[in-house]
């Protein structure tokens, strides 16, 4: 049997009390930002935190090669979290991966709980953690904001890999070596980590160009005199 290598977890991967526990923590974790975006959803926020859901969700429906019988596809938290905030990104991604499974079939429904906790919260928050950590170095300018957003993406996309690993760990499918697991899994998402960061990157880098102002990470600072020139242009 090969390895699995995908990032959304299918029905039976892992067995039904680790199902349970992460369920629980998707529920738990979901309700936090649900109370604390709260804060978050002013009148520029909301309109963008529908325009960014709607974008990781066309996004996760295209998948790009990695490896011969291998895809990948963007997940959205850093890219989330850097314009909407990690609070409300955690709650876009989502409400995605709960349309993919319900109306998709992209990720099964019992391992809902976990695909949630992997890529709508360990991965947004270390995706922002990262935003968060070189804000100064975000704030100087579009190359920087830039290069912030790819770093933070590819982490993103390797910690939420680590996830998947771990929980597999716990209560994963004994017909898979926990080691080949492993091994697969966190090497395909480096490389789909960089996919993400690129795609992360110019996103980022075109929304900054033209509204720096609906940029989350650049709260609170003095807005990039190149990226805010270009704006008034």
């Amino acid at each position: 049997m090969t390895a699995p290598v995908a990032m959304h977890m299918s029905d039976g991967l892992l067995n039904t009390p680790t199902t349970v526990l992460f369920l629980g923590v998707a529920v738990i974790g979901v309700a936090i930002a649900a109370v604390k975006a709260r804060a978050d959803l002013d009148d520029r926020a909301a309109p963008m935190a529908g325009l960014v859901a709607a974008f990781v969700f066309a996004t996760q429906m295209l998948n790009f090669p990695v490896l011969a019988g291998v895809s990948g596809h963007l997940l959205g938290g850093a890219l989330a979290a850097i314009l909407v905030g990690p609070w409300v990104g955690a709650l876009c991604v989502s409400i995605v991966l709960v349309v993919q499974a319900l109306l998709f079939s992209d990720g099964g429904l019992t391992a809902l709980g976990a695909n949630i906790t992997n890529m709508a919260l360990i991965g947004t928050a270390a995706g922002f953690g990262v935003a968060l950590a070189l804000k100064r170095l975000a704030a100087r300018g579009k190359a920087g904001l830039v290069a912030v957003s790819f770093i933070a993406a590819l982490v993103n996309t390797v910690v939420a890999a680590l996830g998947f690993v771990i929980e597999f760990a716990i209560g994963g499918d004994a017909a898979f070596s926990l080691g080949t697991v492993a091994a697969t899994v966190l090497g395909v998402h480096v490389l789909i980590g960089i996919g993400e960061g690129v795609i992360t990157a110019l996103t980022v880098g075109a929304v900054a160009a033209a509204r720096p102002d609906l940029v989350y990470l650049l709260r609170g600072t003095a807005k990039p005199l190149e990226l805010r020139g270009k704006a008034a242009a």
